[in-house]
């Protein structure tokens, strides 16, 4: 926590919001499209998860369409492709950024519509805080007019040739979870550049109730609008947020200063124009038996890690989907490992974490 967040919190006791509305979900929502860029609205919501499911909705996804979805990445930003009874479609990922690949994408969606299908939605998620190739989708999502759902939960303060990610899409998703670069404990938001497409969100995220003077509905709605206590602990950590992204960045420079000598293992590059928050750092070892290695080396020693995200394709829930794949998430998830993060880490934990390292692989 940042200090501030109390302030907020107390302000809605004092003031009897504690309900899902009032002005710290008002002030959060502020913040948060202050930050953003200009033209921007974000409705605050429950979970970033439930920011997809709406997204989608938004969209007009709905049951049997097909929805293209980045493979290399957390189960929730597939998760509401099932929601709503549509199919996902996995596309495998690029090396440069780890993130959906533009060839494999448009493949996908050639074949698609040679089948008589085309996707309702692409789902192109910033890993680990990294910019997906944003140009180069967004030109594939023009050309074949297929809107993009930007899954921005881990890439907060991250950006693209100097404009914020999160913006991109033509929904784009934060999450506010406990493990995120800022939190509100449990939350999300839904972004867009249209202020009755924000209007429609809150509206479904607040059980769709009709203008009447009794409670009416005639679409499906949904209990996914965030509380005026938790946006209050938002609007503290809006303060440090930009302190977040350094603290994450100065991590990353130090654990690269001190591995970088080791030739069996790889960082994430930013390539140019490219600026990532780096939420976590991960390093990829020269094999999954060094993976392990390290891992079970910080394990002993009582510090977490944990291999890079599984692939949705590989996902026993998912493996009878139709997946595009080219081997990259594959081997990243075989190699890969997110090494301890949090902000308030001290060069001094930092140190300690890296000569295990050292030791374990030397």
């Amino acid at each position: 926590m940042g200090g501030t967040e109390l302030h907020y919190v107390q302000e809605a006791f004092k003031t009897n919001w504690i309900a899902p509305l009032g002005p710290n979900v008002t002030g959060f929502e502020q913040r948060l499209a202050d930050f953003l860029g200009e033209n921007v609205y974000t409705a605050a919501l429950s979970s970033g998860t439930a920011a997809i499911h709406l997204g989608l909705k938004l969209l007009n996804v709905g049951k049997g369409d097909l929805v293209l979805c980045q493979s290399f990445t957390f189960s929730a930003s597939a998760n509401p492709i099932k929601y709503l009874g549509a199919d996902p479609v996995f596309v495998d990922s690029e090396s440069d950024t780890w993130n959906i690949s533009p060839t494999l994408l448009e493949e996908a969606i050639k074949e698609a519509i040679s089948n008589g299908k085309k996707p309702k939605a692409i789902i192109a998620v910033h890993l680990y805080g990294m910019p997906y190739k944003v140009q180069e989708i967004k030109n594939i999502s023009q050309k074949y007019d297929i809107p993009i759902l930007e899954d921005s939960a881990e890439a907060l303060g991250s950006m693209y040739h100097g404009v914020k990610c999160g913006s991109f899409g033509d929904i784009g998703v934060l999450s506010f979870n406990g493990n995120k670069i800022i939190t509100t404990s449990g939350g999300g938001a839904l972004v867009t550049k249209s202020s009755e497409i924000k209007e429609r969100a809150i509206f479904l995220a607040t059980q769709a109730r009709d203008k009447a003077p009794h409670y009416q509905h005639s679409v499906i709605g949904h209990n996914y609008r965030m509380s005026n206590v938790l946006a209050g602990i938002g609007r503290g950590q809006m303060e440090v947020l930009e302190d977040r992204v350094l603290a994450r960045r100065k991590n990353h420079q130090i654990y690269k200063d001190c591995l970088q000598h080791l030739d069996c293992l790889q960082f994430l590059e930013e390539p140019v124009g490219f600026f990532s928050n780096r939420w976590l750092t991960c390093i990829l070892a020269e094999s999954f038996e060094m993976r392990e290695a390290i891992r079970n080396s910080l394990s002993e020693e009582n510090i977490e890690c944990r291999p890079l995200w599984k692939p949705m394709h590989l996902q026993p829930v998912f493996e009878n989907y139709k997946s595009y794949v080219n081997g990259v998430s594959e081997n990243l998830f075989e190699r890969g490992l997110c090494l301890p993060s949090g902000s308030d880490l001290t060069e001094q934990i930092l140190k300690r974490i890296t000569d295990i390292i050292i030791k374990t692989v030397s």
